[in-house]
């Protein structure tokens, strides 16, 4: 991870990011806290596994949605219909307690010009999903990233997940799900495309 250090922004201000040791003795204490012995055998390298699992989990911080997005097809700008990527899978971490968050994500777009690579859609669920998030959020953030970028006739964004916070600790009600939608533009302001959206994003 040093090699990656870089600042990144918070409430207040600028900060620079710990470094691979400081990190990895944070996990150190972490075990220590829940009961264990950082320093048993099963435990030697299980700072250094976090660590480098963090950095994986957690890429999202290091990319910029509008550097996917700005990836169009020119050639393809004369179509002006739905486009729907259905059932997008990710993996998230919730920011209250960082417990996972298990989900798919429906997105389409009405286009106005450019059209994007359908890997861009499921790449900007990539980036959201890779940070500490609530779902209400990151459904938000994907549906933003791809009006302002794309500057689209409308965006559509529902997500359904499970929430290990609520499976595995407090309420515990394993099987749980929770849907959350965003609307932009046509889809928020026209009944008939967004049931049209609903119908496709059902539809088996």
């Amino acid at each position: 991870m040093d090699a990656i250090v870089k600042n990144f922004p918070s409430s207040k201000g600028e900060q620079v990011r710990p470094t691979q040791q400081e990190a990895e003795e944070a996990v150190r204490v972490l075990l220590r806290w829940a009961g264990d012995d950082p320093g048993r055998e099963g435990l030697l390298d299980t700072p250094k596994r976090v660590a480098a699992a963090y950095q994986e989990l957690f890429a999202g911080y290091d990319q910029a949605p509008e550097d996917v997005l700005g990836r169009t097809f020119e050639e393809m700008s004369g179509f002006d219909d739905i486009v729907l990527v259905r059932d997008i899978p990710f993996f998230s971490h919730c920011e209250h307690h960082m417990l996972p968050i298990i989900g798919k994500a429906t997105v389409a777009y009405l286009p106005k010009g450019p059209v994007l690579g359908l890997s861009k859609i499921a790449r900007v669920v990539e980036i959201f999903g890779r940070r500490l998030q609530t779902q209400e959020n990151m459904t938000a953030q994907i549906a933003a990233a791809i009006q302002d970028t794309l500057q689209p006739r409308g965006v559509a964004v529902v997500i359904e997940a499970q929430h290990m916070c609520m499976e595995m600790r407090g309420v515990q009600k394993q099987g749980s799900t929770t849907l959350t939608t965003t609307f932009t533009g046509e889809f928020k302001t026209n009944a008939a495309e967004q049931a049209r959206f609903f119908t496709l994003a059902r539809n088996r």
